[in-house]
C-alpha cells in the first residue's frame, strides 16, 4: 500500500530490448505443472453481500495460525516452479545481472555537506554492498573520522538497514534506527562519537529516527504498533535510563493518521506531525525546552492540510486552506492559529506548490507547472524572485541536502531519462550554478545515442495523460518494438523522469521505455490527485490503457509487443489493467502488488489500514464497499485468457502482506483459461522494499528483464 522513497527509486530501475530473436522462435519454457494451491472456502459478508475466498488460509502465516507451515510450502513450492520455468535462463540472468552490476562505480563517494562545524559523506568500497558513514571537520582536508561502517554492521544478516541519523548539538553522539528483518521495525541506537562505544536506547518498534533536544541528552523517537505497525505515539527518551522510564509526550487517538517528530533546520523547534490524507496537525516546543509542553500550532480541521518551517521571526505556512494546489503563508512564533497567517504566495489553478526550503535569507518553493518541477527562489529581504531554469523537455528534480540554515548555496538533484543522476550547488545570489557530480556510467554511455520524448494520451473522458518515453536511436515506429510501460497513480505521488543505468539493458536490446503519468499522481496538480482516488479509482487504470492504445497507435509498439509493470500501489494498477483489458499485453509484472483490495481495508489488524480509509474508502461504507469492490484485481479475476505474469512479493512485508499476490496468483491458476505463462516469487528473506545492498537489488531485476527478454524470444 503505502510506498517509501527507497522501493519507488528501484521500481523507476526497469526498463526493454534488441539483440533479438524472431519472435517465431521465442524462449522454450518447460513443460511442467505449477502448483496447486488447496481451496478452503471462506465467506466475507458485508452489506447483504457474500463473498467467497477460498485462499484466505494464506494469511495463516501473517496470524501465525494452524496453516503457517503449509503456507510456508506453498510459497516455497511456488518458487520451485520459477526457478523450473526459467532454468533455462540462469546463465543469461546472471550475464544481466554482471552486466548492470558493471555499469556501477564501485568505489565511489557522495558529495559532502556542511552542517554545524562538520562536512559529512558516505563512500562505498568496492566489492562492499554498503557504505561507510563518515565526517571531516571543517573542510575535506581535515583527518577522515568514521562514523559508522554499515558493511561491518550487517555482517551476518540476510536484510539490514540503518537510518535516521541524528548527530547531537554537540557534535558528540549519533543516534541511528537499525531494522534486520525488513519490516520496518527499528531499534534506535546511539554511538559516542569519542569513545565509539554503542548502546540501544530503544529496543524496538519505531519508526527507525530520534530527534535531539539541544541538551545533547533527551531523544524524542516515534513508537509503532507492533501488531498493525500504526505510527501511535512520540515517546521522549533520557540518554542511558531505561526504556521503560521513558516519557509518552503525544498518542495519537485517530487510527487513519501518520505521526512523525523532527527538528527544523534552524535547529530551534521541535516539531511532531499527524498527518491523514485529507487533514493534518502539528505540534512544537522549543529545541532548548525539551521538559516543556507542546503545544498545537493549528487544531486539525476537516479537508485542510497544512504544513511548517520556521524562518526567523516567523513560521512558513504550506497549506491547502480555501486553496486546492497550496499555498504559502506565513504567521508569528508566537500567533500560530489560522486567523493569524499571512499570504506569501497566493494559489492559482494552474501551479501546484509542492514545498518549501527555508534559508536565513531565502525560500525555495518547488512548484510544478504542466507537470514539471520548477524551483521559485524568493529574496525574503527584498521579496524579489526568480526561477531556476531547466532545459530538457521532460526530467526529474528535488531539493538536495541543505542542512546548513545560514548558506546562500542550494544543493539540488537532477537527472532525466538520458541524463544520469546529477547533483548541483546554485548560489542563490549570484545565480551561479555548478555540478558537483554526475553519476558515472561506466561500458561507454553515451547519452546522445538515446531520444527522451514527451507525449499526451487522451483518455476516455478527454483528459490528457503525459507520457514519458526514452529508446535507443534508430527505433523504427513500425509497432514491433517492444515497449515497457510503468505506472504507479495513487497517494498523490509523482512519477518523475528518472535516470537507470541498469535499465540501459533493456534499452540496448531494443525495448521503448514509457511512464504513463495517469491520474492518482499529483503531476499536473491537485485535481490530478483527486480525481484519481477514492470513487474515481477508475479513472487511474482507464489512463494507463489509454496510454497503452496510444502508444499502440502512433507505432511505437502493438500489443503484441506490449508490457506493463507496476508496484505496491502500481501493483493494484497492473492488477486492475489485467482484468480490464488482457487482450492489451503481452506481459505484466506486478511487484508486490495491493491487490486484494476489499478484504485488506476492511480488517484493521493488517498493517497500515486505517491510515488508508482517505485514499480507497473505508468499507463499512456500503458506497465504498461496492466501488472497491468494482475495481479490486483479487474480486475481479474472471474466466478468460490472462496475458504472461510474474507477481514478487517478500515474507516480510510490512506494506503489502506476502498473501495478497500469492492468494491473486492462486486465483488466476484456478480461472484463466490460457496457457500463458504465470510466475510467483517470493523473498523469504524481505520485505516491501526488496533486497538491502547496493548490488543484491540487481538479482531481482535481472529476474524481472530475463522474464521480459524471454517473452520477446532475446536470450543474449
Amino acid at each position: 500500500m503505502k510506498y517509501t522513497l527507497a522501493f519507488l527509486v528501484l521500481l523507476m530501475l526497469l526498463s526493454a530490448c534488441q539483440n533479438k530473436s524472431s519472435n517465431n522462435n521465442p524462449y522454450n519454457w518447460p513443460g511442467v505443472n505449477p502448483p496447486t494451491c488447496e481451496k478452503k472456502a471462506f465467506e466475507l459478508k458485508a452489506h447483504g453481500d457474500i463473498r467467497i475466498d477460498n485462499y484466505y488460509w494464506l494469511n495463516d502465516y501473517f496470524k501465525n495460525g494452524p496453516d503457517s507451515t503449509k503456507v510456508v510450502d506453498y510459497l516455497k513450492a511456488e518458487n520451485s516452479y520459477l526457478d523450473t520455468m526459467m532454468s533455462g535462463l540462469k546463465p543469461f540472468r546472471e550475464k544481466l545481472y554482471e552486466e548492470m552490476k558493471a555499469r556501477i562505480k564501485e568505489k565511489d563517494e557522495s558529495v559532502p555537506y556542511f552542517r554545524n562545524g562538520y562536512v559529512y559523506y558516505t563512500r562505498q568500497e568496492e566489492g562492499k554492498e554498503y557504505y561507510v558513514f563518515c565526517r571531516r571537520k571543517g573542510s575535506m582536508n581535515s583527518a577522515e573520522e568514521i562514523l559508522l561502517d554499515v558493511n561491518k554492521m550487517a555482517e551476518g544478516h540476510n536484510y539490514y538497514s540503518a537510518s535516521g541519523f541524528d548527530v547531537s548539538p554537540d557534535n558528540k553522539l549519533l543516534a541511528y534506527g537499525e531494522d534486520t528483518v525488513s519490516r520496518r521495525q527499528y531499534s534506535i541506537y546511539v554511538k559516542n562519537l569519542e569513545t565509539g562505544i554503542t548502546t540501544k536506547e530503544i529496543s524496538s518498534n519505531t519508526s527507525g529516527s530520534a530527534v535531539w533536544a539541544a541538551d545533547n541528552q533527551t531523544l524524542f523517537y516515534v513508537r509503532n504498533n507492533p501488531l498493525t505497525l500504526l505510527t501511535e505515539k512520540i515517546g521522549k527518551h533520557t540518554l542511558g535510563k531505561p526504556e521503560t522510564t521513558d516519557q509518552v509526550v503525544y498518542t495519537e487517538k485517530d487510527p487513519s493518521n501518520y505521526i512523525a517528530v523532527w527538528r527544523s533546520k534552524s535547529d530551534q523547534y521541535i516539531f511532531i506531525t499527524s498527518e491523514a490524507t485529507m487533514s493534518s496537525e502539528t505540534r512544537f516546543i522549543k529545541a532548548s525546552e525539551p521538559a516543556s509542553a507542546f503545544r498545537i500550532f493549528q487544531p486539525r480541521i476537516k479537508d485542510v492540510l497544512y504544513n511548517i518551517e520556521q524562518q526567523g521571526n516567523r513560521f512558513i505556512i504550506l497549506t491547502n486552506l480555501d486553496a486546492l494546489n497550496f499555498k504559502l503563508m506565513s504567521a508569528p512564533l508566537d500567533k500560530t492559529e489560522k486567523e493569524n497567517w499571512t499570504e506569501i504566495i497566493p494559489h492559482r489553478n494552474d501551479i501546484l506548490v509542492e514545498s518549501v526550503e527555508p534559508f536565513s535569507n531565502y525560500l525555495v518553493i518547488t512548484e510544478r507547472i504542466k507537470g514539471l518541477k520548477q524551483f521559485r527562489i524568493r529574496d525574503t529581504r527584498s521579496d524579489k524572485e526568480y526561477y531556476l531554469p531547466f532545459e530538457e523537455e521532460t526530467y526529474q528534480a528535488s531539493v538536495g541536502e541543505n542542512p546548513d540554515y545560514a548558506s546562500e548555496v542550494l544543493r539540488f538533484n537532477y537527472a532525466s531519462l538520458t541524463t544520469p543522476s546529477s547533483v548541483f550547488d546554485y548560489n542563490l545570489n549570484t545565480r551561479q550554478k555548478e555540478l558537483k557530480k554526475q553519476q558515472e556510467v561506466l561500458g561507454g554511455f553515451n547519452k546522445n545515442d538515446y531520444t527522451t520524448e514527451r507525449r499526451f494520451a487522451t483518455a476516455k473522458d478527454g483528459t490528457l495523460i503525459p507520457i514519458s518515453l526514452v529508446y535507443k536511436k534508430g527505433l523504427k515506429r513500425d509497432g514491433k518494438a517492444p515497449l515497457l510501460l510503468y505506472g504507479y497513480g495513487s497517494y498523490g505521488y509523482s512519477l518523475d523522469a528518472s535516470f537507470s543505468s541498469s535499465r540501459l539493458s533493456l534499452l540496448n536490446r531494443g525495448f521503448v521505455y514509457a511512464i504513463a503519468h495517469v491520474r492518482g499522481g499529483q503531476e499536473m496538480g491537485r485535481a490530478w490527485y483527486e480525481n484519481g482516488k477514492l470513487m474515481n479509482k477508475m479513472n487511474s487504470f482507464t489512463d494507463f490503457i489509454s496510454c497503452a492504445e496510444f502508444l499502440a497507435r502512433e507505432k511505437y509498439s502493438s500489443p503484441e509487443h506490449l508490457y506493463a509493470m507496476g508496484g505496491s500501489a502500481g501493483g493494484l494498477l497492473m492488477g486492475a489493467i489485467a482484468n480490464l483489458r488482457p487482450d492489451l499485453w503481452h506481459g505484466i509484472v506486478a511487484q508486490v502488488p495491493f491487490v486484494d483490495v476489499v478484504t485488506t481495508m476492511s480488517d484493521p489488524s493488517i498493517p497500515l489500514t486505517t491510515n488508508e480509509y482517505d485514499e480507497w474508502g473505508n468499507p463499512e461504507n456500503k458506497d465504498a464497499y461496492f466501488y472497491m469492490k468494482s475495481y479490486s484485481p483479487y474480486d475481479n479475476v474472471e474466466k478468460k485468457n490472462y496475458p504472461n505474469m510474474l507477481v514478487l512479493t517478500g515474507l516480510h512485508d510490512s506494506q503489502v502482506q506476502y498473501f495478497e499476490p500469492a492468494k491473486w496468483v492462486a486465483k488466476l491458476r484456478e480461472m484463466k483459461t490460457d496457457k500463458n505463462i504465470l510466475l510467483l516469487h517470493t523473498d523469504m528473506a524481505v520485505g516491501h522494499g526488496g533486497a538491502s545492498g547496493r548490488f543484491k537489488y540487481l538479482k531481482d531485476v535481472a529476474l524481472q528483464y530475463s522474464f521480459l527478454f524471454a517473452l520477446e524470444g532475446i536470450t543474449e
